[in-house]
């Protein structure tokens, strides 16, 4: 005999989950959490599964997905898909995004380096300069 899990209030899933009430009542407003129900005294109400679905926004965010692209994963799992193969995708873009933006720093380096390594006193005609370090070319 299958037990069903009583429905949790807000204030209970924000508590176990670690995530505050504000950011639980915006994920439902973006669509990415449903209520299943709210309490006489107007109280949302929320199914076992918030749990699974707040773990799977929290490390997908922390993997560098937006709320609107967790939002249309979640809306394949809703129609009864894995989203996987639209993930993997995705993942794939941050990691060129990555690979561009560790090219882009590394060449700022070796610009920063360079400025530093060369520079040695104040010129003589300090009145006509800010600061001789950035405006060197």
């Amino acid at each position: 005999m299958l037990v069903k899990e009583a429905a949790k209030q807000i204030g209970l899933v924000a508590k176990e989950s670690g995530v505050p009430i504000k950011t639980i009542r915006y994920y439902e407003e973006l669509g990415l959490l449903q209520a299943s129900g709210r309490t006489e005294g107007g109280f949302r109400l929320f199914s076992q599964d918030v749990f699974a679905r707040l773990n799977f926004i929290k490390r997908a965010q922390s993997l560098g997905l937006s709320l609107s692209e967790i939002k249309e994963f979640l809306d394949v799992h809703d129609q009864g898909d894995l989203p996987c193969d639209r993930v993997k995708i995705k993942l794939e873009d941050k990691l060129s995004a990555i690979d561009r933006q560790i090219k882009q720093l590394l060449t700022l380096k070796l610009e920063l380096e360079g400025l530093l390594s060369g520079w040695e006193t104040i010129p003589e005609n300090h009145e006509e300069t800010i600061c001789p370090i950035i405006e060197q070319i």
